[in-house]
């Protein structure tokens, strides 16, 4: 069943989970070791990922192809030609569908239909054509759920000259030439060097933490690594390692510093163009 599983990916944290503990996965000591998830190739990805996850049986491609007319014929002025809703709801995250592996369940809901719900009956369909559709939705399921299959395009379609005057012109009023001296060399790849140079990752460095600078209504003044904050409290763990939980009241004053602020405001006017011509220009620095 694919239910429990599909949830699990919902909460977007999964992509990093299962390639860390993918990698980290060994055979016993008289089988070889497993390739890293990084070195597979997408197939690998995409078994390895599902494995991990749980997300049932691989689709039927071959069935999935013969669906896919019927899908279209039968279902798509509904639930929308990738099943993702319009006038009715997305399939992709159906009780019905996540809770079937090839049709099982599917083939009979479909041929006795839901009319009270506006569902017509597919009664009129062989089985094995209620099968193939099965299969359609279990795949368009998979393309969402199992992202060891997606593969990553050629991102390095910019100018690197134009990406150089953008860089000119926006990043040195914070950064020094010794900040991109060498990026490229610092990321396994030109997608994630574009993540990077975006949205620089806080983890492990402390440059990048949030700081605040708090002063209470006693008059004390408590100044540390922000760790949560919101329009109605903030929580501070100070240079002792004491955590701080503090009513954002009128009578206290938090000065909050972000490393990470100019980032923010860029990526609200960044367009694709500047983007790819930023990361073919980074990409040379090597």
């Amino acid at each position: 069943m694919r239910h429990s599983a599909f949830l699990a990916i919902l909460a977007g944290t999964f992509v990093v989970l299962a390639g860390f503990a993918i990698s980290q996965q060994t055979q016993t000591s008289d089988q070889p070791q497993q390739k890293s998830y990084q070195n597979m190739t997408p197939e690998q990805r995409a078994a390895a990922t599902r494995a991990f996850l749980g997300l049932g049986p691989e689709p039927d491609k071959a069935a999935a192809k013969r669906g896919e007319p019927l899908f279209h014929q039968n279902c798509a002025f509904c639930h929308g030609a990738e099943a993702r809703g319009t006038t009715a709801p997305s399939l992709i995250t159906s009780d019905e569908v996540l809770g079937d592996d090839h049709g099982e369940h599917l083939v009979p809901f479909l041929s006795k239909g839901l009319p009270e719900k506006g569902m017509p009956s597919f009664a009129a369909m062989s089985d094995n054509q209620l099968k193939d559709i099965a299969e359609f939705l279990h795949l368009q399921v998979e393309e969402v759920a199992n992202r060891g299959t997606y593969q990553v395009l050629n991102i390095l379609v910019g100018d690197a000259v134009k990406g150089h005057a953008y860089v000119t012109a926006h990043c040195m009023s914070c950064h020094t030439a010794e900040t991109f001296a060498h990026i490229a060399s610092q990321f396994r790849s030109p997608e994630q060097l574009q993540r990077g140079w975006i949205w620089p990752s806080r983890a492990g460095d402390n440059s990048l933490a949030t700081t605040a600078t708090v002063k209470t209504p006693d008059g004390d003044t408590i100044t540390g690594r922000v760790t949560q904050v919101s329009d109605f409290r903030i929580t501070i763990v100070d240079g002792a390692g004491r955590t701080h939980v503090i009513d954002r009241n009128p009578d206290v004053e938090a000065q909050i510093k972000d490393p990470l602020a100019s980032h923010q405001e860029m990526i609200m006017t960044l367009t694709n163009d500047n983007m790819h011509n930023v990361t073919a220009y980074l990409e040379t620095l090597r």
